[in-house]
């Protein structure tokens, strides 16, 4: 109700000539504009979200890789925690420009670039879910004979599962933005170059509809994550 709200006056605003159109386009502006450019939204937004997949999958497989091994061993946890919080402090913006001049102007530098943002919430996520697993539990399987594999498969990997679902959620929606801000700096197709060329021509309704396409892509990647997560961890 309150977004329907926000909708009507802003399209009330707009109706009433309140806000140039150039500076705010109205509601049913960012509708026509998305539904005139509905195909080609279509083709750029297949290239971002092949990137951020490729991105959020190959982060995933490093947050699983690196988690697992700072919960074994102490040391490199605690060397390697600094570096990961560095990382963050790093603005995307300013590591963009290094990717491509590094990687080129094709989809390797966005999906680095994907990686190194969505790598951080994944693995502290997960790390956390290890540190806190059931310490009776642990030592029950100790008592019985289980070595270390067999006690990260049975109770610190399943109890460190929502954990990771809590840093996917974030990370989900974390792809799609860092895709688009990668393809603002080079590239020949993706939402992020879109936006760059409608600018240019100072077409900020069809700027709208791709923050619209954006939000809602966001918001259905997250809904995706919580049902997963239903599946996979109904005890939780």
């Amino acid at each position: 109700m309150f977004i329907a709200a926000l909708v009507l006056l802003w399209q009330a605003a707009c109706t009433a000539a309140l806000v140039p159109p150039y500076m705010l386009p109205s509601p049913l502006g960012v509708l026509a504009a998305f539904a005139g450019d509905f195909p080609l939204l279509m083709h750029h937004l297949g290239y971002t979200l092949f990137e951020a997949a490729a991105g959020l999958l190959l982060s995933i497989l490093g947050a699983f890789i690196l988690a697992l091994l700072m919960d074994a061993n102490p040391f490199l946890k605690t060397t390697v925690s600094p570096v990961l919080l560095l990382t963050q402090t790093m603005p995307t913006i300013a590591l963009a420009p290094l990717l491509v001049l590094w990687m080129g102007y094709g989809a390797a530098p966005k999906i680095a670039l994907i990686f190194l943002t969505c790598f951080f919430p994944l693995t502290i996520g997960l790390l956390t879910g290890l540190s806190q697993a059931d310490g009776d539990a642990i030592r029950l399987l100790q008592s019985m004979g289980a070595n270390r594999r067999q006690i990260y498969r049975y109770i610190k990997i399943p109890e460190a599962i929502p954990a990771f679902f809590s840093g996917l959620r974030i990370s989900s929606s974390y792809a799609i933005i860092g895709a688009v801000i990668s393809e603002w700096l080079g590239g020949n197709a993706g939402l992020g170059v879109y936006m760059t060329r409608v600018r240019k021509s100072y077409s900020f309704d069809k700027m709208f509809a791709v923050i619209l396409l954006v939000a809602l892509l966001s918001l259905c990647l997250m809904k995706l994550v919580s049902t997963i997560e239903k599946r996979i961890c109904p005890y939780h």
